[in-house]
């Protein structure tokens, strides 16, 4: 009989080849937390338009972040998950994701009880609440039919907001900055006015890291959004115009940093390294440099099983 411990991250496809590419997007676009169109209208969309041509544009991205280990996201959410199970020796420490047939939520949850886990703590490894992220998470634990007190977010945890500021100076320190960007993974403008959290909770967190900054001018520091998809407005700014911007104004040397991030993806190694890096260059910019998520880092995990212990025995209470 032990504690269990399940940490969630997105997902992601089985193989860069666009087959797998296209199932992934296909699951991933159909969940109607991040889709909220009526299925009637987006299904023909999705299906006669978007993955046809998304899928090998995507492949092509996939192939160029992917490593030996695979998938990276996998493969640093696994490291995680290790050190986790090392720090919490007595617990059962596994993964699961929300979407890409591998390591599905309700399968491992069934496991994990089948394996004699009494009180299983689930994380969501999204720093903030938003419904097109966490929502999915509660939905399929909820739908698994197994007990589990649910993390939904940390970003108010006096530890992230330290490892982050942490993380931001050290690399501030190593290059000449004209201006330091904050950037999170962008959602519908949409959802904030039905309601969503994430905004807040986001603006909250850059003040929270900002406040912990011991050699980053904070005045040099500003918030942005990225990984915007589909014609409908998102939050605002967005970070490929920014950079634009920045660099036609002169601020040519930039370091972003990605808190929503916690393990490298898509969206960090190609978005932002190779297309942002990109855009950035050919308006003018020279420096572009990005903070490197998390990955396994052994005060992070630390926190995460802290906050694991903590939420069992405020539970036993």
């Amino acid at each position: 009989m032990a504690n269990g411990l399940l940490i969630v991250n997105l997902g992601s496809p089985a193989s860069p080849s666009t087959k797998d590419v296209r199932s992934y997007l296909k699951e991933f676009l159909s969940d109607q937390n991040v889709i909220t169109m009526p299925k009637i209208f987006w299904q023909p969309i999705l299906r006669g338009f978007i993955l046809p041509l998304r899928s090998w544009r995507s492949a092509t991205f996939y192939k160029h972040s992917w490593t030996k280990a695979g998938s990276p996201l996998i493969a640093y959410t696994q490291i995680t998950r290790d050190r986790l199970q090392e720090i919490l020796p007595n617990w059962d420490v596994q993964m699961a994701m929300n979407y890409g047939g591998q390591f599905e939520i309700e399968t491992t949850l069934k496991k994990m009880k089948a394996n004699g886990d009494t009180q299983i703590v689930v994380i969501s490894l999204f720093p903030n609440y938003t419904q097109s992220t966490t929502k999915t998470i509660i939905d399929k634990v909820n739908a698994s039919g197994v007990k589990a007190y649910i993390i939904r977010d940390f970003y108010k945890l006096p530890k992230f907001s330290e490892l982050q500021a942490r993380n931001i100076d050290q690399a501030y320190q190593k290059g000449d900055f004209d201006k330091v960007i904050i950037s999170y993974h962008g959602i519908p403008s949409a959802m904030v006015r039905n309601g969503d959290p994430y905004k807040d909770e986001t603006e909250e967190t850059t003040s929270l890291i900002k406040s912990k900054l011991k050699i980053v001018p904070k005045e040099d520091v500003e918030m942005c959004y990225q990984s915007k998809f589909g014609p409908a407005p998102w939050l605002k700014p967005y970070l490929k115009n920014r950079l634009m911007e920045l660099a036609q104004l002169g601020k040519r040397n930039v370091l972003v940093a990605m808190p929503s991030f916690v393990t490298d993806c898509l969206e960090t190694l190609e978005e932002n390294n190779v297309q942002n890096y990109q855009s950035f260059r050919e308006n003018g910019g020279n420096k572009f440099e990005t903070v490197r998520p998390f990955n396994g880092d052994p005060e992070f995990c630390q926190m995460l099983a802290d906050m694991a212990v903590t939420k069992i025995k405020s539970e036993e209470k």
